[in-house]
């Protein structure tokens, strides 16, 4: 049971957002946007996984399951080989742009003033552009602020992560700004 009375049985954010219906808007439009938007040069599942491994590292169960099956759904992988890539990304069959994104992502989840120019340095050097480096930036720190919306109101998750993996699907197919 949340910390406070929602009014509502949904899960995580989304009953957060059915109580504020005022924030849902802003909150989807900036997901949709980071995650979802056609121009940009980071898949979605390369986006989902940032999502995923900050969610992870700030111990977020509902949001790097959400976020973990979406990733898994669009790069074509198993919820199994997420936890993989989550509990040791540089031993993944990831390229190493996407390796140095998700240290960068690491860093900003612990603090932004964490990241060095050397690793910007090390993900230019293995092809990650202005944009991509911005971006893995304002992901990892908007699923922080996510995150802890989430978790700081006591949300409930469900535990049967075929939850979420059943979810994926239709989640990728209606993006951020249809709620089912």
């Amino acid at each position: 049971m949340a910390h406070i009375e929602l009014g509502n049985d949904l899960p995580g954010i989304r009953g957060l957002m059915a109580f504020r219906p005022e924030t849902e808007g802003a909150l989807n439009a900036l997901a949709e946007i980071l995650l979802r938007d056609n121009n940009n040069s980071l898949s979605r599942g390369e986006r989902e996984l940032i999502g995923t491994y900050v969610s992870y590292l700030n111990d977020c169960f509902f949001c790097q399951n959400v976020h973990g099956a979406l990733a898994g759904h669009y790069l074509g992988c198993d919820i199994h080989q997420i936890d993989a890539i989550k509990a040791d990304f540089n031993a993944a069959d990831l390229s190493e742009k996407m390796k140095a994104l998700l240290a960068i992502a690491g860093s900003v989840q612990k603090g932004g003033k964490l990241v060095t120019s050397e690793q910007v340095a090390a993900a230019r050097e293995a092809g990650a552009t202005d944009v991509e480096i911005h971006d893995a930036v304002l992901i990892a720190a908007a699923f922080c602020m996510f995150n802890r919306y989430v978790d700081g109101l006591g949300t409930t998750a469900p535990l049967d992560r075929q939850f979420y993996i059943n979810r994926a699907p239709q989640r990728a197919e209606d993006g951020y700004l249809v709620l089912r």
